[in-house]
C-alpha cells in the first residue's frame, strides 16, 4: 500500500514507462499472438491495460480517461499506444494532486472500502502481471524484448 503519494508517483513513472515500451515493440503484423488458443493476445491485454486503468481511476476518483467497457478496440496498436500515453499523462497529473492523508482515505472498489494507497498498488500490481505476460508472447511472437527492469537477451547478445 501507499502511504505517500510521491511513492506511487515514482512506482507509476517507472512502471508505466515499462510498459509503454513493451507495447511499443508490439506489431501490428504481430499483435494477434495468443497465449493458447482462445486466450489473451498482445493486443487484447493492451487494450485490457488502458480501459482497465480508467476503472481503477474511477474507483480511486481520479480523472482518468480511458475508454469504457463498450468502446471497441483501436485497429492499431499505435492507436492503443496513444490511449495508453494519455492515460499515463493523466495519472501523473491526478496522483500529483493527491496528498498523503487522502492516500489512507477509504475509497470504494471491487465490491468492498480500501485505502486510496492500496487501490493505486494493486494498479500497479495488476499491469506488472500482464506485463510479464505481454514480454513472454513478444519472443514467443518473434519480437525483440525490450528492457524494462534490466538488460534483456537481445540486449545482452548486442
Amino acid at each position: 500500500m501507499y502511504r505517500k503519494a510521491q511513492d506511487f508517483l515514482e512506482d507509476w513513472g517507472m512502471n508505466a514507462q515499462g510498459t509503454l515500451r513493451v507495447m511499443r515493440a508490439i506489431t501490428d503484423d504481430k499483435k494477434h499472438a495468443l497465449i493458447v488458443e482462445g486466450h489473451n493476445s498482445l493486443s487484447w491485454l493492451s487494450w485490457h491495460l488502458v480501459s482497465v486503468a480508467g476503472a481503477f481511476g474511477h474507483f480511486a476518483e481520479l480523472q482518468i480517461p480511458a475508454p469504457g467497457p463498450d468502446m471497441p478496440m483501436p485497429e492499431t496498436m499505435a492507436e492503443i499506444v496513444e490511449m495508453y500515453e494519455a492515460v499515463m499523462e493523466a495519472y501523473n497529473k491526478e496522483a500529483a494532486t493527491l496528498t498523503d492523508a487522502q492516500m489512507e482515505e477509504e475509497v470504494q472498489a471491487f465490491g468492498g472500502a480500501m485505502p486510496r494507497g492500496k487501490l493505486l498498488r494493486m494498479l500497479v500490481d495488476h499491469q506488472t502481471h500482464h506485463r510479464g505476460q505481454i514480454t513472454v508472447l513478444l519472443r514467443q511472437a518473434g519480437l525483440p524484448v525490450p528492457p524494462v527492469m534490466g538488460p534483456t537477451k537481445e540486449m545482452q547478445q548486442a
